[in-house]
């Protein structure tokens, strides 16, 4: 097989299959894999950051939601926090629970009444 059809079937470039071939030559199975596997992510929030905002939305900011949460911190307490990440903070601390969206109900044809 090619290396632009290995390409085509893995919805790669040639150059990353040829990376990718390489680095299987070079180390086997464990060469395929990212190094970055395991380890934590360089653009996660701080923790003392983290640590900060979920003491704030436990006593001052208790009850709020998330983007109202997130404006306040920014706001008032100069916490750089984006308005996602509150909200992960909120539901992994049980201090906000997402709505779940409305069931859609189908509402069937009816028979029409015969006209005479």
């Amino acid at each position: 097989m090619s290396q632009k059809e290995a390409g085509v079937i893995l919805a790669l470039s040639t150059r990353q299959v040829k990376r990718l071939l390489k680095g299987y030559r070079e180390q086997g199975a464990a060469g395929i894999v990212s190094r970055q596997r395991g380890r934590k992510s360089n653009n996660r929030l701080a923790e003392e950051v983290k640590k900060k905002a979920l003491d704030l939305l436990k006593s001052k900011y208790k009850g709020f939601g998330p983007t109202l949460a997130h404006e306040k911190l920014a706001e008032k307490e100069k916490l750089k926090l984006s308005d996602e990440s509150a909200r992960k903070l909120m539901l992994e601390e049980g201090l906000w629970k997402s709505r779940t969206l409305k069931k859609i109900v189908s509402h069937p044809l009816r028979e029409r009444w015969a006209c005479f």
